[in-house]
């Protein structure tokens, strides 16, 4: 399939590039959009199902907010003290859980590879793991949006913490191979590993993205991507049937690193939707990490 390269409106940035980034400010998804977004995923049977019986159910406490926070956590039998072990750090989509990706055919595909994944809540269902939201609204919000459901005005940022907190208690408690490390989401949690990818980008040996719901870091994509196009492999999946995420909006991302010449796949489903991508690019994902290592 030949893709049309997308013309992205540069706008300009203030200091560095760096690992801080400012972002156009584009609206967000509409209220329908993220409805959408749940539907879809909920038709895929990726939201709100019983765990997978495999995978444990932990918590730690949460010092921000003095509360403790679920995550989920698979180990594979190969897994032992003696030998490094790869680990996928998982982000669920929007309205979903810690459990979210961390179903079959993950945990298969975990168990066959002898990797670690690890599901973090991102503090809560809506947390948006730290990425960037969109213009002000009227009233002067500071460029925040509307805080739903009693939400924390700083949620964001506390979903970001959650992210590496969990992170961290994995690598304290396993021996985790620092070449070998992941981190991949679908939908919002796509557009949280592009951002937390990017920041903490020598976290990873590779990221990836289901159906990114990467809206609102759109227009500056290529400023975003600039500082590790030479150093950070990515792998992007998107369902052609997908009416939460457009196909259009992840070609332009795909467009941007083609114009980077980043060492990058893109693996595009024809009849896959928002939901249906999980379970049938998940393969795609674990083979582009099994391919990538840190030197």
């Amino acid at each position: 399939m030949k893709l049309t390269r997308a013309t992205l409106a540069a706008i300009g940035c203030g200091a560095g590039l760096g690992l801080v980034f400012q972002f156009a400010l584009i609206q967000p998804p509409s209220a329908h959009a993220q409805a959408e977004q749940q539907k879809q995923a909920a038709k895929g049977k990726g939201i709100n199902r019983p765990p997978d019986p495999r995978v444990q159910q932990l918590k730690y406490h949460f010092e921000d907010t003095n509360e403790d926070l679920p995550y989920a956590l698979y180990v594979s039998s190969k897994v032992t003290k003696d030998r490094p072990a790869p680990l996928i750090v998982m982000l669920h989509g929007l309205g979903g859980d810690h459990n979210n990706l961390l179903r079959s055919p993950a945990v298969d595909l975990a168990e066959e590879g002898g990797y670690i994944i690890v599901g973090p809540m991102g503090y809560n269902p809506r947390g948006w793991y730290g990425t960037p939201t969109g213009r002000p609204r009227a009233g002067g919000n500071k460029g925040k949006a509307p805080a739903p459901n009693n939400d924390p005005p700083n949620l964001r940022e506390l979903s970001e913490k959650d992210v590496m907190n969990v992170l961290d208690l994995v690598r304290k408690e396993f021996n985790v191979d620092p070449h070998r490390t992941y981190l991949m989401g679908h939908s919002m949690g796509g557009a949280g590993a592009l951002y937390l990818g990017v920041k903490y980008a020598s976290n990873w040996a590779a990221i990836g993205a289901l159906a990114p719901a990467a809206f609102t870091m759109q227009a500056n994509a290529k400023e975003m991507l600039t500082p590790v196009k030479d150093t950070l492999p990515v792998i992007v999946v998107q369902g052609g049937s997908d009416t939460a995420v457009p196909v259009d909006r992840t070609r332009q991302w795909v467009a941007t690193m083609t114009e980077l010449k980043m060492n990058y796949k893109y693996v595009e489903m024809g009849p896959e939707d928002h939901g249906s991508i999980i379970p049938k690019g998940m393969p795609e994902i674990f083979r582009f990490f099994a391919e990538h290592s840190k030197n």
